[in-house]
């Protein structure tokens, strides 16, 4: 008798896979980030004052995690219906090639009303990809890996994160050195057509990369469904809620730190970008380095634990972080950044295990794309916006700390309230006496 077997498991060709979705995945939307920061409200809204200007920018920063459930929804139908592995590879081909194309767009000066609304057009379309990219490349990574592992190779997966911020930061940092002319007439472009590079390069990884175990074990089992949404919805919709309120801190923080951290210095602190990005920079080594080793002490000491942790430090370290900014002194700014790194690292880390784990195999990429886009939109999209708003209301950095400790604390009470299933990481999900379509959907709290 014949036995149907699934793909071998590939741990460490998953990760790199995914490593590099990710990585794409952030450097185009910190590209965006930046660009909005420094250079879209003169190329793009040139008609309003220079901080209204920047507000409009960054609020259609903010549009690209809007559009995300759209693609959290349609990929992770498709995710869950044919497999992880194809829509990997269309997210990818979307996302690099809407940032390859606003590198080409024309600007405000030479059609007028058309370049914002093309520009926001792509932004959109870069939020649908990634409301499919992120889930599906922690699912591959998790679901080839062995369940002792799965923490830290989530991990370096997100350690991607902070790779393409670093990638993105580096290359707008070398385009500032230009003179203004060149840098408002060609050289903005320049780190949105490099995108095009780093596609092919993750196309050709990704392309080689086999299904995932998981999702072959489901479909072997019959546990595939035919409307995925509407099944996690009907036994999951509390595990959704609270995957997406989990993710609401670490996405304000690190929109914050990274995005809105450039305005504030030159607005507040009278410092240059170059400066602000020069201190960002080393900083951000901090992430490639506590990520990995938070992702290894979950698997030793529990996920749950370790995102708690982090979670409550991110209630006090705005606080130390902008009293340090405000110092101006390289070294206090620096150690910040660290500061506040060390605590998302923490809480980010376990992302990854944590949230596909409380979800069954075959409902597992809708659950887990369509809770963490909702919680982007409630942590990332507009922080940056709503920060500049509160240092223009308040004129100082208080509010903003509060805000963001106020998302610490809904992340923190959600992590309280979510667990994972009592053996672990939800197993592949099995045929019953009633018909294949019938195993049961554990909850958040199960």
């Amino acid at each position: 008798m014949s036995v149907t077997t699934g793909p071998r498991r590939s741990p460490a060709k998953a990760v790199i896979a995914s490593w590099i979705g990710t990585t794409i995945e952030y450097y185009d939307f910190a590209i965006y980030g930046l660009a909005s920061s420094l250079v879209f409200a003169k190329l793009f809204f040139p008609t309003f004052d220079p901080l209204a200007g920047t507000l409009i920018a960054l609020s259609t920063f903010g549009v690209g995690y809007v559009a995300r459930p759209l693609g959290a929804l349609v990929f992770g139908h498709f995710g869950d219906r044919i497999g992880r592995r194809t829509v990997l590879v269309v997210t990818l081909l979307m996302m690099g090639g809407s940032t390859f194309l606003i590198g080409l767009l024309p600007t405000y000066a030479s059609i007028g009303l058309g370049a914002p609304i093309l520009l926001v057009a792509l932004r959109v379309l870069q939020g649908i990809s990634v409301g499919g990219e992120y889930s599906g490349a922690v699912l591959m990574t998790v679901e080839h890996s062995e369940r002792a592992r799965r923490g830290v190779r989530g991990a370096l997966v997100n350690t991607g994160t902070s790779t393409g911020m670093i990638l993105s930061n580096l290359v707008f940092l070398a385009v500032l050195t230009l003179p203004e002319q060149a840098l408002l007439s060609w050289g903005w472009r320049i780190p949105f057509l490099l995108s095009g590079i780093l596609v092919v390069v993750g196309l050709v990884v990704r392309w080689t990369l086999e299904e995932s175990p998981d999702f072959v074990e489901a479909k072997q089992a019959g546990a595939v469904r035919r409307l995925p949404l509407v099944e996690v919805l009907r036994g999951s919709g509390r595990a959704v809620v609270l995957v997406a309120l989990a993710t609401i801190s670490a996405g304000m923080v690190f929109t914050l730190t990274t995005v809105f951290s450039i305005s504030y210095g030159r607005l507040a602190l009278g410092l240059s970008s170059s400066t602000m990005l020069s201190v960002l920079l080393p900083a951000a080594v901090v992430l490639l380095v506590a990520i990995p080793i938070a992702g290894r002490l979950a698997d030793r000491v529990g996920v749950r634990r370790v995102f708690l942790v982090g979670a409550a430090g991110l209630v006090v370290t705005p606080f130390v972080w902008f009293a340090l900014l405000d110092t101006r002194s390289y070294g206090l700014m620096l150690l910040g950044f660290a500061v506040v790194f060390l605590a998302y690292s923490a809480n980010y880390a376990v992302f990854p295990v944590y949230f596909s784990g409380v979800f069954p195999p075959a409902l597992r990429f809708s659950g887990m794309g369509i809770g963490f886009t909702i919680g982007t939109i409630l942590g990332n999209a507009f922080a940056p916006a709503v920060a500049a708003s509160l240092l223009e209301a308040t004129g100082g950095w208080w509010g903003i700390a509060l805000y963001m400790a106020g998302g610490a604390v809904v992340s923190l009470l959600a992590g309280l309230a979510l667990r994972l299933p009592a053996d672990g990481p939800a197993a592949p999900a099995r045929p019953t006496a009633t018909g294949p379509e019938t195993s049961a959907v554990p909850t958040a709290g199960a």
